[in-house]
């Protein structure tokens, strides 16, 4: 598996020519991988010649210094990992190769997917999305990219941004990977104790409560059912819970529409997140 750095360097060996013509793949990570991820690259080797990784913790996103500083990280664990699933190239570059002096990144009209949920609750996250996603799309320029979809509303976020900015790259959603517990992979995870992470099985537990109960008329009641469930729980501050339209992210206005459910917990200062498709 080759390492690079910088643009620069990428770009040197994508543009080789006896990779002319070959389907580049790419999935950005945060680093921290885990099973989720695995399943990003293993995708993109079965749909692409090359796969290309990011790992790069991207400032903008973060809206608490305190919770970019904790962000686990581990590189050399992280290139084992992507070795041994046969990833072809892993990109892991600087804050200033990525955000260079006087870079100016264009504006976006999300048509409000991005103003809910975590837009809410974390202002100007989703413009570090699509700033960083940007600009990977625009140095490496793959033909497909792979997303997770645990972070639903922000793979909504970018399906948008490429159907305003046209980069030609096909966004491939791909399905939430889940412990055997139920709980969501995710890196925060690993910042959590034994007993946090048996606590926080009640998030998957809960939302596929809805999922078995909800329907369109009984949309209401559910939400004060669970935020009930989450009020006698101390361990977990309830952040939001919400049952949208999966298309626009927009509250429900038919039993036509297809439903998912979101939620935001807090427990042990540490922010999760999980969602499940209602139908």
């Amino acid at each position: 598996m080759l390492v690079y750095r910088t643009f620069s360097d990428l770009r040197k060996y994508l543009d080789q020519k006896d990779l002319f013509g070959k389907t580049i793949g790419f999935v950005p990570t945060m680093g921290a991988l885990h099973k989720g991820h695995m399943s990003l690259v293993q995708k993109s080797n079965q749909l692409c010649d090359i796969s290309v990784t990011s790992i790069f913790v991207n400032p903008a996103q973060f809206n608490k210094v305190e919770d970019l500083k904790k962000y686990p990280r581990n590189e050399e664990v992280d290139i084992q990992m992507l070795e041994v699933n046969q990833c072809d190239v892993v990109f892991i570059p600087e804050v200033d190769e990525v955000y260079p002096e006087g870079l100016v990144s264009p504006k976006v009209d999300l048509k409000g997917i991005d103003l809910r949920m975590e837009g809410k609750h974390r202002p100007g996250h989703f413009d570090g999305v699509v700033q960083v996603v940007g600009r990977f799309f625009d140095q490496i320029r793959p033909q497909k990219a792979f997303f997770g979809e645990k972070d639903f509303q922000q793979v909504s976020v970018i399906e948008q941004m490429e159907r305003v900015l046209n980069y030609k790259v096909e966004i491939v959603r791909c399905a939430i990977v889940r412990e055997d517990s139920g709980l969501a992979m995710s890196s925060r995870n690993k910042r959590l104790s034994d007993v946090g992470l048996t606590q926080a099985v009640l998030i998957s537990e809960q939302l596929q409560w809805v999922k078995n109960n909800f329907n369109f008329s009984n949309g209401n009641e559910i939400q004060r059912a669970l935020e009930k469930a989450f009020k006698t729980d101390a361990a977990m501050e309830l952040e939001y819970f919400e049952i949208v339209d999966e298309v626009n992210l927009q509250p429900l206005k038919s039993t036509n529409n297809k439903a998912r459910a979101f939620m935001a917990v807090e427990l042990e200062g540490i922010r999760l997140i999980d969602n499940i498709a209602l139908y």
